[in-house]
């Protein structure tokens, strides 16, 4: 085992590691760390507390203005720090008045017609995405790292892994999209026979999946379904794998698809999970059937789409139409 890393953020890395944290979130939780020590003109955090922690997150929602979410992000880096990192207590009573209240906001919806002219314009893997985050409720990250063995063609089943809060679900796969996976596996596979002629070249795994499983790294069953084109280094291990596509390539293209569509709503990917739940309620699906499909670990987060309905609020026929 090696020696814990002395440096302050290498200490907060080896922290998160251990703690099976994402790369994102790491790479997330440094910069915040970063940025609350710069505010108070690099002074260790071990010799600071509660105001300074107030003072930076005040300093976050009044002078750059952040959203609600950003700031308890903030927090968050800044209160692992203190508990998992420096091992110095706070008071919880006292960090209760700091962190923000996120607003509650409607999800924007697409209608049949808009999702259909939608996903008529978009072309290529990215049309794929796109049908598999509308079809199957899924996440933009949760497609992207899809990999061969999470798909079942035959019973039309998608194992979403390690989703939101590090939990696996099932949810369907359509069974209009067979022939187009079918056919991006054939190519993925091309690409994995390419790597394979090539000693030292495989698919990136999470954790230490490839310590368990040596060859697995070069498996057909753990490759991407959507892998990227080009080798990446990996950031933790520094070696040169295949990775999964990036996401802006597909935000890009929804966006862009959405303008050449007309449709003047705010669309993103997750647009179309949303749409997927509110679909699936306007036809007559149980709400729980809904949560369980989408992950949700309270219905509450579910009961958000019976607002936006093509029912009118809260389902009241308004007296002007009769």
């Amino acid at each position: 085992m090696s020696p814990k890393p002395q440096k302050l953020l290498d200490r907060v890395r080896y922290a998160l590691r251990t703690q099976h944290y994402s790369y994102r979130t790491e790479q997330s939780y440094l910069q915040w760390i970063r940025r609350y020590i710069l505010y108070h003109n690099k002074r260790h955090p071990a010799q600071m507390g509660l105001p300074e922690i107030q003072a930076f997150i005040t300093h976050l929602a009044v002078d750059e203005h952040v959203a609600a979410a950003t700031q308890n992000q903030a927090l968050s880096a800044i209160l692992f720090l203190y508990r998992s990192v420096l091992d110095i207590p706070l008071p919880e009573e006292k960090l209760n008045i700091i962190w923000a209240r996120k607003p509650k906001r409607l999800p924007v919806v697409l209608t049949r017609s808009e999702i259909h002219r939608l996903l008529t314009l978009l072309e290529g893997s990215n049309q794929l995405i796109a049908q598999l985050l509308y079809g199957s409720g899924l996440r933009l990250s949760e497609g992207l790292r899809l990999r061969i063995h999470d798909l079942d063609l035959e019973t039309r089943q998608i194992t979403v892994r390690s989703g939101k809060g590090d939990k696996d679900r099932v949810t369907m796969l359509p069974k209009r999209l067979l022939p187009a996976i079918q056919n991006q596996m054939d190519k993925t596979r091309i690409l994995h026979e390419h790597d394979l002629a090539s000693p030292g070249i495989g698919v990136s795994l999470p954790h230490a999946l490839e310590r368990k499983y040596p060859r697995a790294w070069r498996e057909w069953g753990w490759q991407y379904l959507f892998p990227a084109k080009k080798l990446s280094t990996d950031p933790r291990s520094g070696r040169r794998l295949r990775h999964h596509q990036g996401p802006s390539a597909v935000q890009k293209a929804i966006r862009r698809a959405a303008e050449r569509a007309g449709i003047t709503k705010n669309v993103s990917p997750h647009t179309l999970r949303h749409t997927f739940a509110t679909h699936l309620l306007e036809d007559g699906y149980d709400i729980r059937t809904v949560q369980e499909l989408l992950g949700h670990k309270d219905v509450r987060t579910t009961m958000i789409y019976t607002h936006v309905l093509n029912r009118g609020p809260l389902g009241v026929r308004s007296p002007l139409d009769d």
